[in-house]
């Protein structure tokens, strides 16, 4: 009962999160281009629920969710992104640069498909020493027609490396429908195999459909069975980067997205909660207002963390002779 009560409130943690960025986006503080997960919780809350302090995960531009549900700090990410010293990348990366090594949260970065290769890099470095320490990256589906993306599951079979490649399939890249970017009928899952890697295709708004295959994949790979391909389906609410909705820019329908929304991982989580007695009304407030109290505890602290001192500017990016 209380794994069930840490998936609902992860979720839920992000999710409001989320929406409180999306709310003070339009003060222009926050002046980084930012991807909102809202629509997608259920994919990094179900597969970081197997996921030990030690393992590693990497992420792409819309990395909010596997950040914080890997354990990174929630006000390091917004200072983060608003540019402060205080950030996780030292106000110098913005959203698409989180990272908290003290979690396990490597790296995210907005180069498609970029961090594919860092992530099986990571453990063939390691595996001689830790056998059982697994990496996890995440990526959308536009990322699998990057080149590096089918390089990498070829070496990660070869090597047999505990790596779980995590596809979070939201039909679309940036404004393009997966229709007319891949083959017809071919599922994204079906790619794994012709690398001789084990795939599964699974609904990605449903938290105990993704824990279950994640943990199978999980388990696997800390046993020395290699990499795994896990696409998940799911569903982004906003637009592509920023915080508002796009229905106004036609390349996807009112009905479609209606239908999406009405498939909301917290939602038919929560209604599950429920009508087994293990959430009510009360126990959600006290839940909610403990993520709001430290939502607001983080906002604060980072707008009243300084900026980087101008002198700054040029360290860590190049080195000085």
């Amino acid at each position: 009962m209380d794994n069930l009560l840490k998936l609902f409130e992860s979720m839920l943690r992000i999710r409001m999160v989320e929406e409180m960025i999306a709310e003070r986006y339009s003060e222009q503080e926050m002046r980084c281009p930012t991807h909102f997960c809202l629509g997608q919780e259920a994919v990094p809350v179900g597969v970081s629920s197997h996921l030990r302090h030690t393992d590693y995960v990497y992420s792409g531009h819309r990395s909010h969710g596997h950040y914080l549900a890997k354990g990174g700090s929630l006000k390091a990410m917004v200072s983060e992104l608003y540019g402060k010293e205080t950030g996780c990348a030292l106000g110098r990366g913005g959203s698409q640069h989180l990272n908290d090594l003290d979690a396990g949260f490597i790296a995210s970065a907005p180069i498609l498909g970029g961090t594919i290769p860092i992530a099986v890099g990571s453990v063939y470095s390691t595996k001689s020493n830790v056998t059982d320490k697994v990496s996890v990256v995440y990526f959308g589906d536009g990322a699998t027609e990057e080149g590096i993306f089918h390089e990498a599951l070829n070496f990660a079979s070869v090597k047999k490396l505990p790596v779980i490649f995590v596809c979070e399939n939201n039909l679309y890249s940036v404004h393009s429908s997966f229709d007319v970017r891949q083959p017809k009928d071919r599922n994204i899952a079906d790619i794994g195999p012709a690398h001789k890697i084990p795939s599964v295709r699974a609904n990605g708004n449903d938290v105990e459909e993704v824990m279950k295959i994640a943990g199978d994949a999980i388990n696997r790979a800390r046993d020395g069975g290699g990499p795994s391909l896990l696409e998940f389906m799911t569903y982004r609410w906003l637009e592509h980067c920023g915080p508002n909705k796009d229905l106004d820019l036609s390349y996807r329908t009112k009905e479609e997205m209606d239908e999406w929304l009405s498939k909301c991982p917290i939602k038919l989580f929560e209604t599950k909660l429920y009508k087994k007695n293990i959430l009510n009304k009360e126990s959600r407030f006290r839940i909610e207002q403990k993520i709001l109290k430290e939502i607001n505890s983080a906002f604060e602290y980072a707008k009243k963390s300084p900026f980087p001192d101008p002198q700054t500017l040029f360290d860590y990016t190049y080195v000085k002779s």
